[in-house]
């Protein structure tokens, strides 16, 4: 069985061609595969599926949980369908467990894709290092708690999940802190972020994390619309914030292609 492996800002998958929408990926092999010494080491699985006649990415977790979206996912995604030659290089619609998101591919191997819109829902706090860090609650198609502090983000430490209120997120919440490196920079603004993902740990990016954090940062300001660049772990990307959805930016990377040995697939079903 076919696998590619890729990453965007160092946020890594494991793709999985399904044309045929015939794999039982199932939790125990999402885990395998993603575990970093017992398979190939992932921040999460992309299974490439036809469903309704157009291209879907269907998104687990690390710890084999469904999530409904996935920014630097679906721009490893759509890198992932141009150059396997199921997508002429350009714009076309990729579908989520979020909706319908339109991406479109650059020839410099980056990738914009259209996130929808980032609704800020309300505030709350995030508990890191014994600390109570407040921050804007905001919708990507997933949820997030986007936290800026003037804090140096780079001290804290998320090898411990931070705490958050389960009233406002029954289902967990990706955690999200931000140092405001720029307010004024020439593309809008910049932002240094890390971020701890339910169901993965810290990651080195998180796509929609990035639209969070620029969205908290404009909310904090009064503003519902803007630009930033945002510094991450593994890189940097582009956000901007539009009346009536987001866009992100920034490269994605193909890394390797091969075969999953049928034996070891077999064995955790």
């Amino acid at each position: 069985m076919e696998f590619v492996k890729g990453h965007g800002t160092e946020n890594d998958f494991v793709i999985l061609p399904d044309l045929d929408d015939q794999l039982d990926l199932t939790v125990a092999r999402v885990q395998a595969l993603c575990d970093r010494q017992r398979g190939l080491g992932a921040d999460g699985v992309l299974r490439v599926v036809r469903s309704d006649g157009k291209w879907f990415m269907d998104y687990r977790n690390a710890d084999g949980s469904i999530a409904e979206m996935c920014g630097n996912g679906l721009r490893v995604f759509a890198r992932y369908l141009v150059d396997a030659g199921h997508q002429p290089q350009g714009t076309f619609v990729v579908g989520t467990r979020a909706g319908d998101k339109t991406v479109t591919t650059h020839p410099d191997g980056s990738v914009t894709n259209d996130m929808g819109p980032a609704r800020v829902t309300g505030t709350s706090i995030a508990a890191v290092d014994g600390h109570g860090i407040g921050g804007f609650a905001v919708d990507v198609g997933n949820p997030h708690l986007a936290c800026v502090t003037d804090a140096p983000v780079d001290g804290f430490d998320l090898t411990v999940p931070p705490g958050f209120d389960p009233v406002i997120f029954p289902h967990g919440v990706n955690i999200e802190l931000i140092n405001v490196l720029d307010a004024d920079s020439p593309r809008g603004g910049a932002l240094k972020m890390r971020v701890y993902e339910r169901g993965v740990g810290e990651t080195r990016s998180c796509g929609t994390g990035t639209v969070a954090s620029v969205a908290s940062w404009l909310a904090g300001q009064g503003r519902t619309t803007g630009s930033a660049t945002v510094d991450v772990l593994g890189g940097q990307v582009f956000v901007t914030i539009e009346p009536t959805t987001s866009t992100l930016t920034g490269p994605a990377v193909l890394v390797a292609r091969g075969e999953l040995d049928k034996s070891w697939w077999d064995a955790l079903a």
